[in-house]
């Protein structure tokens, strides 16, 4: 076998073992929730935990990469929602996209919570969870600009307003009308009345 052989080898295996690593976590998490064991996730991928460790350090490493996999939907929803006129609409669809995704699995709003508070550098969630605030902060200025939203409120303010909706969502305590009424509350918390900031 030629040197040029044994370079490419290990890289293709390299690349199997992060797919197969990623396709098994999202099935684990889906299944178990994202406090799910690593070790199993490993077994069912057909590589050790030190594999699964030299591809992803941490937690929160594998669920920044599966989330990564997910984040198309959450695009097309963006785009979808770019194509409306109206920007309180805008804002209250973008925020069940964001519960959505949110809560594709059982306690990921934990963790993205935990990344948006302590806005830890060397946290792989921070950079989405700084990602989808900057975007919820311009569909709340938009939609302020228009009247649809309290002057004071944040796109911070809504992002922990959808991960507790997620949480509930999460919890299967609850039901669509149930869901209904707190979305109602919360909406109703963001828009403006009269002598409100």
């Amino acid at each position: 076998m030629s040197i040029d052989g044994q370079s490419r080898r290990p890289r293709a295996d390299v690349q199997r073992n992060r797919a197969a690593l990623l396709e098994a976590a999202q099935r684990h998490f889906l299944r178990h929730g994202v406090g799910t064991s690593l070790e199993a996730v490993a077994k069912e991928a057909g590589v050790g935990p030190a594999t699964l460790y030299r591809h992803f350090p941490t937690r929160e490493a594998l669920l920044a990469a599966v989330l990564q996999t997910r984040s198309q939907e959450l695009v097309a929803r963006q785009e979808v929602i770019a194509r409306l006129d109206d920007a309180g609409e805008a804002l209250r669809q973008w925020l069940r996209a964001v519960e959505e995704y949110f809560s594709a699995f059982n306690g990921l709003p934990e963790p993205l919570i935990a990344a948006a508070r302590a806005q830890e550098p060397d946290n792989p969630l921070t950079l989405s969870c700084d990602h989808i605030i900057a975007t919820t902060d311009e569909y709340v200025r938009a939609a302020q600009r228009t009247g649809k939203v309290r002057p004071s409120v944040t796109g911070f303010d809504l992002f922990l307003a959808a991960s507790s909706v997620a949480w509930v969502m999460g919890t299967g305590a609850t039901d669509e009308e149930s869901l209904g009424r707190l979305r109602g509350l919360i909406e109703s918390g963001y828009r403006p009345s009269d002598g409100a900031q």
